[in-house]
């Protein structure tokens, strides 16, 4: 193996799971191989920024599109890119995603008669129902594009079971899959008491408050609506002395905080904006006593491994593929349908201090991977394909 080439549709300034699975992958591949990231030229990039990186990075053109975090990545118009891509020499194409920067993957790889693999990050139908829900035929039409891309894959791996599932008797993948579990590069906080202080100072937390979390986007996509709306309901029912801090950027910041002021949260939710520090990002999940995610969009989510490095349980939804991984009560939470369900699960976890620290536990030892034993296994799997 000599070059692998890693396609996603989205890059760094924008920050989200794929983006940070793909950098992760990269930088450890690099210990192995040589490596290339392509993928687009995003609102705000800095060739700078890429040139630190210890990997190569090259870009093609891309168009904003109107009410969305993401841009439109048109390598096809760029014959630049186009050249980049050919003098490249890779041997070896990993798609990330399925669109215009995959997609030149896997037509690089089919004309070159190299192997490729796709790694099934995201419920694409999900995606598309919501533009697009009124027109049926139009869903159908963009899935089944989608899925002749990841079919013309040698292998797609899966980030869960259930993902796997999903792909294979929904989405129609006939294409070989397996699951390879998503990691993370976080570390557990060494002083705890110090990472609670440094996190009090910085958000004006009462020491003794009980802190809940959500780390991504800022969209409601992720259902974080539900969350404000559940933990007006748990203060309610008598929920008292709490910190919901909401770290990340999006589309949907100020709706979030109108919602938060209709429903008498200003006091209690914090707006942290992006936190691109590690240590940082380390001590809140340490200071955290729940992770509140209840999206029903995501697929496998970085975030809940970075807690779990922590010992923080996650509270997810039921239904959610993302809690794939978790067995409810033993090493994570899971709620039934509805905001009053959701409040009340909170309540309970809290009422309940011994069984928490059992789970606490539990979510360490049975969910913390870290990236350096994944990439390891995944170089073998990229070496077992013949492509001489």
């Amino acid at each position: 193996m000599k070059k692998v080439g890693l396609f996603i549709d989205t890059w760094y300034p924008m920050v989200d799971g794929v983006i940070k699975v793909v950098d992760n992958y990269a930088r450890r591949l690099v210990r192995y191989c040589d490596v290339v990231v392509f993928c687009p030229a995003t609102r705000g990039y800095s060739k700078e920024e890429d040139d630190k990186l210890p990997y190569k990075v090259v870009r093609c053109t891309s168009l904003p599109l109107i009410n969305n975090d993401y841009d439109l990545p048109t390598p096809a118009l760029d014959p630049v890119f186009e050249a980049q891509l050919v003098r490249s020499g890779i041997d070896f194409v990993h798609i990330h995603s399925p669109f215009t920067v995959g997609l030149a993957g896997v037509l690089y790889a089919k004309l070159h008669k190299l192997p490729v693999v796709a790694t099934l990050h995201s419920q694409y139908k999900q995606d598309f129902e919501k533009p697009l829900g009124k027109v049926k035929p139009a869903v159908t039409v963009v899935m089944n594009t989608i899925m002749r891309v990841f079919n013309s894959c040698n292998e797609c791996w899966a980030v869960n079971e259930e993902i796997k599932e999903l792909y294979q008797k929904e989405y129609g993948l006939t294409a070989p899959c397996k699951v390879r579990l998503n990691a993370t590069d976080h570390q557990p906080v060494s002083d705890l008491r110090e990472a609670a202080r440094t996190v009090n100072k910085t958000y004006s937390i009462p020491e003794d408050a009980r802190v809940f979390l959500f780390v991504g986007r800022i969209n409601f996509i992720k259902n974080i609506d539900f969350t404000v709306r559940s933990l007006a309901r748990a203060k309610a029912l008598g929920l008292k002395n709490f910190r919901m801090l909401f770290v990340g950027k999006g589309q949907d910041e100020e709706k979030l905080s109108e919602l938060v002021a209709e429903l008498g949260l200003t006091n209690e939710v914090v707006m942290c904006g992006l936190v691109s520090d590690k240590a940082m990002l380390e001590n809140l999940y340490s200071r955290a006593k729940l992770f509140l995610f209840p999206s029903l969009y995501d697929a496998n989510s970085l975030v809940q491994i970075e807690a779990a490095c922590q010992s923080t349980p996650t509270l997810f939804l039921e239904g959610a593929k993302t809690a794939a991984t978790v067995t409810p009560g033993v090493n994570g939470y899971v709620s039934p349908a509805g905001e009053e369900n959701y409040a009340r699960a909170i309540m309970d976890i809290l009422a309940d201090a011994e069984g928490y620290e059992r789970v606490a536990k539990a979510t360490f030892r049975d969910l913390y991977i870290n990236w350096d034993d994944v990439i390891r296994d995944v170089y073998k799997d990229y070496c077992m394909f013949d492509h001489s």
